[in-house]
């Protein structure tokens, strides 16, 4: 991962340009980037990122995250590792036992 402090960061729009510490030009960052992040970045925020190349051959972050920002776990994922997740699953589960009962269904 590259490090860089948040240069410019335009909230309306969604993106800005990373500083990278080692020096050399300003990479272009979006919140697309981002991931899951628990907040906006704000400017002066230090940025771990990679780099790659756009569809027009410019250089971008990627797979960026914010230094001591939380992560946010996937909300479909984090859902089914709750008891309500885990619940629905079962019941799903049950009613298609039923349903092959039932209907005198073979598996």
């Amino acid at each position: 991962m590259i490090k860089g402090a948040l240069k410019t960061w335009k909230e309306d729009r969604g993106f800005g340009f990373i500083s990278p510490d080692d020096g050399g030009k300003d990479i272009f960052i979006h919140i697309s980037a981002l991931k899951g992040t628990s907040r906006r970045p704000v400017t002066g925020d230090v940025i771990y990122y990679q780099v790659a190349r756009d569809n027009r051959g410019k250089y971008k972050a990627i797979n960026a995250y914010i230094e001591g920002v939380e992560i946010l776990e996937d909300k479909a994922a984090g859902f089914l590792n709750t008891k309500k997740g885990i619940v629905l699953i079962a019941l799903a589960l049950a009613a298609i036992a039923v349903a092959v009962v039932v209907l005198n269904l073979t598996p």
